[in-house]
């Protein structure tokens, strides 16, 4: 599907899911040169690091979702930082060009470049790309994972897999954040009938429970809107919920709040929310 044909206002949540795989794929070479030949490591106001991999992937990223007719408004990460906050209707384009931006600098390959679309408070679309593992998830109204190779557009169908969340064991495989770890997430999976516990960075967490492979990811410490909308896009679209602590569906465009999330529990089965977790 070429970008300059690719009409935001006429497409479905699949159609949408492919189109910003595409835009997150052509991504891949320019972070992954940086990944193999280095460079600098910068700090931002809010003290989080930031990489020439981080700017020159938000740009092309950008760059090609603006190419679509009727494009949303376009949040990025990097913009933001550096003062520009578009002006958000119901329905926008969230973009973390580097998500893991620690892992990438740790070089242990789990960092992801995030898009989702958001529709009415709603990631109704989003891909997450690990280009240093050559992975791909993305959903709309289903999700799918493939391999795919850097510098290569989305795979053919044929190589897509359908994934699903499982139904929750009695014991639950533990997803948690391997640079952000916090003794609140601590307690709470430690009320929780818990079997093993899971680092992951990045928004691979939500891909691994959005292939039945594990049961829950609880994140109390802070994150914005971009760190999530596109595995919480990819989560949904597979059967999985992530709730904040009221026990509503974490939603995006919270402008009053700065686009900060609250805290949230991403679950593969939404009915282990109603049977473990009391919010």
């Amino acid at each position: 599907m070429s970008s300059l044909l690719f009409d935001f206002d006429s497409a479905g949540p699949d159609e949408t899911a492919v189109f910003l795989a595409e835009a997150a794929l052509a991504a891949g070479p320019a972070v992954m040169e940086v990944y193999v030949g280095g460079g600098e490591v910068g700090v931002k106001a809010d003290g989080s690091p930031v990489t020439a991999a981080d700017r020159r992937a938000e740009a092309v990223v950008c760059g090609q979702l603006a190419r679509a007719l009727h494009a949303p408004s376009i949040v990025a990460e990097e913009s933001v930082a550096a003062g520009k906050r578009p002006a958000l209707g119901d329905r926008f384009l969230l973009v973390d060009p580097l998500d893991g931006t620690r892992e990438f600098i740790g070089r242990n390959g789990e960092f992801t470049i995030n898009i989702a679309l958001i529709e009415r408070g709603r990631p109704t679309a989003g891909v997450v790309y690990a280009p240093a593992i050559a992975r791909l998830w993305f959903g709309g109204s289903r999700a799918f994972a493939c391999a795919a190779a850097i510098g290569a557009g989305v795979p053919d169908p044929s190589a897509w897999r359908a994934i699903h969340v499982r139904r929750a064991p009695p014991r639950l495989i533990a997803l948690a954040s391997r640079s952000h770890a916090d003794s609140h997430t601590e307690a709470f999976l430690d009320r929780l009938p818990i079997a093993e516990r899971i680092a992951r960075g990045s928004s691979l967490k939500f891909c691994v429970i959005a292939e039945g492979s594990a049961d829950i990811y609880p994140r109390f410490g802070p994150t914005m809107e971009w760190d999530t909308a596109a595995g919480d896009a990819v989560l949904r679209a597979a059967g999985g919920v992530v709730l904040t602590p009221s026990g509503e569906p974490l939603s995006y465009g919270k402008v009053g709040e700065g686009l900060h999330n609250p805290p949230f529990v991403a679950w593969g089965d939404a009915r282990a929310a109603e049977c473990f977790w009391e919010p």
